[in-house]
């Protein structure tokens, strides 16, 4: 189950998309991101669709390892849709004892059913596509003019990127504690929703001794090599802007003026 989980997993590939400075994909991924909620009209979400399958075209991984990542907000999703589905006033398409399904309920259900969708697969595909040292660079150089106001942007990227590097990490030790308590005859699968979850509290406590200790592990491990913040650090390799960047760039800002232009288009 936790294996599904994609976010913060790194894929090894060339692609045009993994070239791309991380800056750019940050942005990138921040303007899409916005795009979702400026969508008023089923034009453009096929215009948003269109471009995530284009970049996941691009980043030469596999559609399935991408997707996998969905099964873990399955829940939320079916909750969410139910939720839009029944509780939507307007008018009634089916009736299941006090509960009505509307048709505006059903066109509210479907808009939040791809949103959540294609925000998941986007914020996945940035980090697919960018290692955890990458996405602290990007992010530190991006932020770097609010160093003049005393925000400590060093500090606030090394403390993403390590959360993103200790997801995957964190996934799977908390396989291999399941495997061991199967194998000393526990059972997660059966029952219902509630015993279900109560089977799963044996887990957190060597999954948060096993998080301390590792977190203790890195702490040390730092102060050892001197590590007291960001000034005066520099780089072993520097960010710069090549052409794709600037190309990518320009297609960014043409596809997020082509959705603020939407706002006021009378798009079907």
């Amino acid at each position: 189950m936790f294996r599904e989980i994609t976010l913060g997993q790194y894929y090894p590939v060339d692609s045009v998309i993994h070239r791309l400075d991380p800056r750019v994909k940050l942005l990138g991924t921040l303007l899409f991101l916005i795009s979702l909620f400026l969508v008023k009209s089923y034009t453009m979400y096929g215009v948003a669709a269109v471009f995530l399958a284009i970049l996941i075209r691009l980043t030469n991984v596999p559609f399935k390892y991408m997707v996998r990542g969905l099964r873990g907000i399955l829940i939320l999703l079916l909750i969410s849709v139910s939720f839009n589905l029944f509780l939507t006033p307007g008018t009634p398409v089916l009736t299941i004892g006090p509960l009505k399904m509307t048709q505006e309920g059903i066109a509210i259900a479907t808009k939040m059913a791809v949103r959540l969708i294609m925000l998941v697969i986007g914020s996945t595909i940035m980090t697919l596509t960018t290692t955890p040292n990458e996405l602290t660079d990007g992010l530190e150089k991006g932020l770097g003019v609010f160093k003049h106001i005393g925000v400590p942007v060093h500090e606030i990227a090394m403390m993403m990127s390590i959360a993103l590097r200790f997801i995957p990490i964190l996934v799977d030790e908390t396989d291999k504690i399941m495997k061991a308590q199967q194998a000393r005859g526990a059972d997660f699968e059966s029952g219902n929703i509630l015993q279900r979850a109560r089977a799963m509290v044996p887990i957190l406590v060597p999954l948060f001794i096993s998080a301390f200790r590792r977190a203790n592990d890195l702490a040390m491990a730092m102060e050892a090599r001197c590590y007291h913040g960001g000034e005066g650090r520099t780089k072993m390799k520097p960010l710069h802007y090549a052409g794709r960047d600037y190309a990518a760039y320009a297609c960014i800002f043409i596809y997020f003026a082509l959705f603020i232009g939407s706002r006021f288009l009378p798009l079907v």
